[in-house]
């Protein structure tokens, strides 16, 4: 470790997708496929295997070749989400940590930069603070982090980058706007900013260092993406400012600048993504997220494969969320198939470049979707077999969500 200083869904390509504070946000493109309707079996796996520990020799050799770099050590991690509000009380907070000790559990992931645009702590920060980004909800901040160095505890520092309702309305001219200059709203009212302003990138950069600074592990991108929602057709792009760039273009010029900035800090650097993206170029254009090139651009990349995120039919399941092993394992045999693919007959200045070199970290389901007709109740069972079905294709990492942060212990081991 380092010291130093729901609710509505939808459905997209078949798959619904959550994200937001709940990771709930309604999701309505129309340009989107069904994602997985020809069903992927176990034999349809690829036998190369892309595991943790073959990325974590990657991760090794770019540290070498990067000498003037602060040295880094790889946890093989499993998480937990805790909101900011979570994290800044500390009565709650303690019982976790009482939990996490008890268990396998090793690290978590906690809002930094939440959903509405909000920095959780006060930081010394020139541009955030002129934005009036920074909320109190985590008042001791130093404490916290020293709280979680003392009992071993991976941080990760959730930052949600292209949704971001305040800044967006602080400050218009970085944000997306429609045909008559007003500011892009999706269904639920909110603005996002734009991917394709370099000031955005530089905010979103400037928060990972300010969560650096403050002694987290790894600086995790969520919302690393455009909005899902139908009424994107609104937007107008300016073409001096797209110059001709596609949205998985500049998702991931994004991924590469902030990744170069990042990494000199001796910061782990990842991205959520949608698991409907992986083997599906026109979900992929739709989102902005390409699998492989977003995956050569960060230490740990993170699909978010709940099993209630798949439609009717993927992966061969009538319906997936009542097949919570199946459903994970299938789509991480889909992840080590897209990855040891990917790159193959490129020929740049460096092979290395031409591979996804980061780890496969999944966020796994531990919350029941009441909202879907055919569902299951999630507990310790269902938990335990997602876990074990990121083993059995070949991964070691994860992480579980759950908004209210009420998590299935008893599916953990013992520690």
């Amino acid at each position: 470790m380092r010291s130093w200083c729901g609710v509505l869904v939808s459905v997209l390509t078949g798959a619904v997708l959550l994200s937001g504070c709940t990771r709930y946000t309604p999701a309505q493109p129309e340009n989107m496929s069904q994602e997985g309707t020809d069903g992927v079996t176990e034999s349809d796996a690829t036998e190369e295997t892309v595991t943790s520990s073959a990325a974590e020799d990657i991760l090794s050799i770019r540290d070498e070749d990067s000498e003037a770099y602060p040295e880094r050590t790889p946890v093989k991690v499993k998480g937990i989400y805790l909101s900011a509000y979570t994290a800044g009380n500390e009565e709650t907070l303690d019982s976790i940590i009482e939990r996490i000790d008890e268990t396998e559990l090793n690290a978590v992931v906690i809002d930094f930069k939440t959903d509405e645009g909000y920095i959780a702590a006060e930081v010394d920060s020139e541009l955030l603070k002129e934005v009036g980004a920074c909320r109190n909800y985590i008042p001791d901040l130093p404490g916290l982090m020293e709280k979680l160095e003392r009992h071993g505890i991976y941080t990760i520092a959730r930052v949600v980058a292209f949704k971001d309702p305040y800044l967006a309305e602080q400050r218009p001219e970085w944000s997306l706007k429609t045909g008559d200059g007003s500011l892009y709203r999706d269904k639920q009212g909110l603005a996002w900013v734009n991917p394709y302003s370099t000031e955005v990138w530089d905010y979103l950069v400037e928060t990972g260092t300010q969560a650096a600074m403050a002694g987290f592990d790894e600086i995790q991108f969520d919302y690393i993406r455009f909005s899902t929602d139908s009424t994107m057709r609104q937007v107008v792009f300016d073409e001096n400012q797209t110059l001709g760039r596609s949205r998985t273009d500049i998702i991931t010029e994004f991924t590469q600048y902030a990744y170069g900035k990042l990494r000199p800090l001796g910061v782990f650097v990842s991205a959520d993504v949608f698991g409907a993206v992986i083997g599906s170029e026109q979900d992929a254009r739709a989102v902005g997220q390409n699998y492989g090139d977003m995956a050569c651009h960060v230490d740990y990349i993170c699909p978010m494969i709940y099993p209630s995120h798949y439609g009717d039919g993927n992966f061969g399941l009538d319906h997936p969320d009542l097949y919570p092993y199946e459903t994970v394992l299938r789509a991480l045999q889909k992840s080590s198939s897209e990855l040891a693919e990917y790159g193959a007959g490129k020929a740049t200045d460096s092979e290395i470049l031409t591979r996804p070199r980061a780890v496969v970290r999944p966020w796994l389901q531990d919350f029941t979707a009441t909202y879907l007709k055919n569902h299951k109740t999630y507990k310790d069972d269902e938990i335990r077999e997602q876990i074990q079905a990121v083993y059995d294709a070949g991964y070691e990492e994860w992480i579980l969500w759950n908004a209210a942060n009420d998590y299935h212990y008893g599916g953990l081991l013992d520690e």
